[in-house]
């Protein structure tokens, strides 16, 4: 088995078996015009300088398996199918990844991977009491399909105000309010998110005292909290006759009539007030204004800082490299210098002349020559790992966990596991859906700042090694990936056969040696379908399944 440098996880597996796109190599190219070569263009320019400055070498570019298993797990959210791959590794075109790129961005799977990360950065994992979370992903899914501006979509979740299904926008800041409204503390944490998670910025240590390291004051995260003063909640509830109880019936956010300053108090016990301000920008304010709305209107209409637009950047940056330009990504300020400011300054210039586009945006990073580096270091680069607290010079592809998500649909794309005896699409999507939530139990948690890490322990270890989709995905099953290659007439030595597990677990060919091992193992096992059904399992519990590199 390969080694990957600095991966500690123990184990391996994963996913999802949703239909895959395929690779047409014909298709034209959407986002592969001339302004996208350009900025591509100057990332690698921008890229390159920090090499040469800091006196290192980037490591070689990743071979046609690993870069495209890499996109796939990134942009759609699993790996690649085998005939995918195949196809891939054969097509011996040129700008065959740029076209790759263009056909992840045009495939639905693209639309539910996006609402999938949204949706666990804006919710977290575990969703807020009397939140719908189905209500915001409908509302991500569908402005991710039609491809709406990143700052429309901001606005809209700033605004919203109605039912948590009827207008699902409103649930980012529903799941924020919590307990009394009548406190004053009760919009504090709907301030702090939408701050860290919209703007980059972790403004809720200035809640209590000014900033130890830059110029934000304590009375900035109060004129903050000043525009979302006019929400609250409202839970409403229905008599169920069955049980003779109220239940729940829905929630919803509300306007509600606030006009007044915000009072709080410095560590030296005075009390202040704040009005309404965007970092020194005051709003006139009366009993008719709708202060929410002048917030969104500062933040994604008319902001000369262009924090929206750099926060995006940094934070997709991040998503794709392991690591952004500033970390953690959500902690952009003076106090915190971004790594490459001046690449950072030309995507964010280029986002917003793109109108917000963010399927642009990832196909200039999943374009540049970084992105297409292998994880592997050389001599020449093993400072370079912001993994130790470097600063990132992005010379070699960092490794990621994979995310629950990526993990269930890529061992169901790799298996076919929904699909083994059963005799119904509908049991079959029956079963993945009970499967999936079994491992979002095991592998979710509740942290919201970065989704779900495989962190190897006792349970998640278990549940890959024995549990059941597992042992579903090696049983060789009609219907199962196992089975086709058991029994197709293509393939006509055991060695083929192997390749074909590889390929399809782990997106690569063997090598000699490893085809010489494991062929000399299936010939002497007394049992051929053990043999290979031990070979898929140890492939799908490696840890070259369990990482994205």
């Amino acid at each position: 088995m390969m080694e990957w440098r600095r991966i500690g996880l123990g184990i391996a597996a994963v996913v999802l078996g949703a239909c895959a796109p395929g690779f047409a190599a014909d298709e034209p190219a959407p986002l592969a015009d001339r302004a996208a070569a350009e900025i591509v263009a100057a990332i690698d320019e921008h890229i390159r300088t920090g090499w040469t400055d800091n006196e290192i070498e980037a490591s070689p570019t990743a071979d046609d398996g690993e870069w495209l298993r890499r996109v796939y797990l990134d942009l759609v959210g699993h790996i690649p199918p085998v005939e995918v791959t195949t196809a891939f590794m054969e097509d011996k075109a040129e700008d065959k990844r740029d076209r790759m790129v263009d056909t992840l961005l045009d495939d639905p799977h693209y639309v539910r991977n996006m609402t999938t990360v949204w949706a666990n950065t804006l919710l977290g994992r575990v969703t807020p009491e009397r939140t719908s979370r189905a209500g915001m992903e409908k509302f991500l899914r569908e402005n991710f399909a039609r491809r709406r501006p990143w700052n429309e979509i901001v606005y809209d979740m700033l605004t919203a105000e109605g039912k948590y299904e009827e207008n699902g926008a409103v649930n980012f800041l529903l799941g924020q309010l919590q307990g009394n409204p009548n406190r004053e503390d009760y919009t504090v944490e709907a301030t702090a998110r939408a701050s860290r998670l919209l703007l980059g910025m972790q403004v809720q240590c200035t809640q209590c005292h000014d900033h130890p390291f830059n110029t934000w004051k304590q009375a900035q995260f109060w004129e903050f909290d000043s525009f979302f003063k006019q929400i609250v909640r409202n839970d409403v509830d229905k008599y169920d006759a069955q049980s003779g109880r109220m239940v729940d019936d829905y929630s919803e956010l509300n306007f509600r009539d606030y006009s007044g300053p915000v009072f709080y108090e410095t560590r030296a016990a005075e009390m202040k007030v704040s009005y309404p301000a965007y970092f020194g920008r005051e709003l006139e304010i009366n009993s008719s204004t709708n202060r929410r709305l002048e917030f969104a209107n500062l933040i994604c209409r008319d902001d000369p800082s262009k924090q929206l637009a750099r926060s995006m950047v940094n934070r997709t940056w991040g998503q794709f490299f392991g690591f952004g330009f500033t970390k953690p990504v959500d902690d952009m300020g003076p106090h915190n210098a971004p790594s490459h400011p001046e690449l950072l300054e030309k995507l964010t210039d280029e986002f917003i002349a793109a109108n917000y586009d963010v399927r642009r945006l990832c196909g200039w990073i999943c374009k540049s020559e970084a992105y297409g580096l292998t994880s592997r270091f050389n001599d020449r680069n093993t400072v370079d790992d912001p993994a130790n607290g470097e600063v990132p010079l992005f010379s070699h592809m960092s490794v990621k966990s994979l995310t629950a998500e990526q993990l269930y649909d890529s061992l169901l794309i790799a298996t076919g596991a929904h699909q083994a005896g059963q005799a119904s699409y509908e049991e079959a999507q029956a079963q993945r859906q009970m499967w999936l939530a079994e491992f979002l139990r095991i592998f979710g948690g509740a942290d919201d700042q970065e989704p779900t890490v495989f962190a190897g322990s006792i349970p998640q270890a278990l549940m890959l090694m024995n549990g059941e989709l597992v042992n579903k995905a090696v049983s060789a099953d009609s219907g199962s990936y196992l089975n086709s290659v058991l029994n197709d007439s293509r393939l006509r030595s055991d060695n083929q056969r192997v390749q074909q597990l590889y390929l399809s677990a782990l997106g690569r060919l063997p090598g000699r040696k490893e085809v010489t091992q494991l062929g000399a193992f299936v010939k002497s096992h007394p049992n051929k379908l053990q043999a290979f059904q031990d070979l898929y399992w140890a492939l799908l519990n490696s840890n070259e399944f369990v990482v994205n590199h």
